[in-house]
């Protein structure tokens, strides 16, 4: 049973964002297009994610805790990297919380995420590449985003920092035939230069990026061997549209000014709730339903399976 002086609060740092930022614009070329929410707001979570992931090895390292890195189990992201603690597993499942009430109420009182659930996807639990040595660590991140354009606008004002990004569209980012592109050709609108750093894969499927200068009103060509591109990167909001073409698709795509999401997440606190062994879990989780509200979310959208908080182990045991 965990209590309130198990919690252990990490800061939220600047590069821990970046960090996420990286690995979530690598993800887009595998990852699951979702119909009922924003590719953004699924690419700020994952930011999120990834920078418990982050805290939570900065952690080990800083306290002198031994730890290895190695690469993700089968059937699990690609690209992605498990921590592991004498030898098992820890499969961090950290929660964002954006809302301001309960990031005030939880700076005030951290132990209201003993009440918590901590949820697992069912389809995740009962994926193949699990071992019974594996354990769960549940993790909770407080932060604010400026999706919105004013609220771009206002971090722009006051000196925040941001990060504009517009993914591409599926056929872009995951062609049905692994084939070069070919030629790109990008053209800006704008009234002044704009840089543009395409993002996307070589033949080996690894990562590729090019920036380029667009001077207002010209074509640039991009020679370079690009198999897929999976978004664009600007460092201000275009005034105008910018347009991209390339020799395997018939048609250009278009990107209005609107159509760049800021993907920087502000994050304040990280809090590192308990852990359970993964058997465990399995033995006493109970099932949430779809469309639940829970603490961390308005409502779920998929089946879960939960344990509270409150009925986590103690980080200190795993490790002393």
């Amino acid at each position: 049973m965990l209590t309130p002086a198990d919690l252990l609060r990490l800061p939220y740092t600047r590069d821990l964002t970046e960090g996420g930022i990286a690995y979530a614009l690598r993800s887009l070329a595998y990852s699951f297009d979702r119909a009922d929410t924003s590719p953004y707001n699924q690419l700020r979570r994952t930011i999120a994610n990834v920078a418990v992931e982050l805290a939570f090895r900065r952690h080990l390292s800083q306290n002198e805790i031994p730890f290895e890195v190695k690469a993700a189990a089968p059937f699990t992201d690609h690209e992605r990297f498990d921590v592991h603690l004498n030898g098992r597993r820890c499969d961090i499942k950290s929660f964002f919380i954006s809302n301001r009430s309960q990031i005030m109420e939880l700076r005030r009182t951290p132990e209201i995420l003993l009440n918590a659930p901590a949820l697992v996807p069912s389809d995740q639990h009962a994926r193949d590449g699990h071992s019974q040595k594996d354990m769960y660590i549940f993790a909770f991140a407080t932060g604010l985003t400026a999706a919105s354009q004013a609220d771009l606008q206002q971090a722009i004002v006051k000196g925040q920092p941001h990060h504009l990004v517009h993914t591409m569209p599926r056929e872009w980012r995951k062609p049905v035939n692994w084939n070069p592109l070919g030629e790109l050709t990008l053209k800006s609108e704008s009234a002044e230069e704009l840089l543009v750093e395409i993002s996307g894969q070589d033949e080996g499927r690894g990562v590729k990026r090019k920036t380029i200068s667009l001077a207002p009103g010209t074509k640039v060509t991009v020679n370079e061997s690009f198999y897929s591109v999976t978004s664009l990167h600007v460092r201000r909001v275009p005034e105008a549209r910018v347009g991209i073409r390339c020799e395997a698709l018939p048609a250009a795509h278009i990107v209005s000014p609107f159509e760049w999401s800021n993907l920087w997440v502000y994050g304040m606190d990280i809090f590192l709730a308990g852990f359970v062994p993964y058997e465990e879990f399995r033995q006493n989780a109970s099932t949430l339903l779809p469309n639940s509200k829970t603490f961390q979310y308005e409502r779920t959208h998929v089946k879960n399976l939960y344990l509270p908080v409150s009925k986590l182990k103690p980080l200190r045991r795993l490790f002393e």
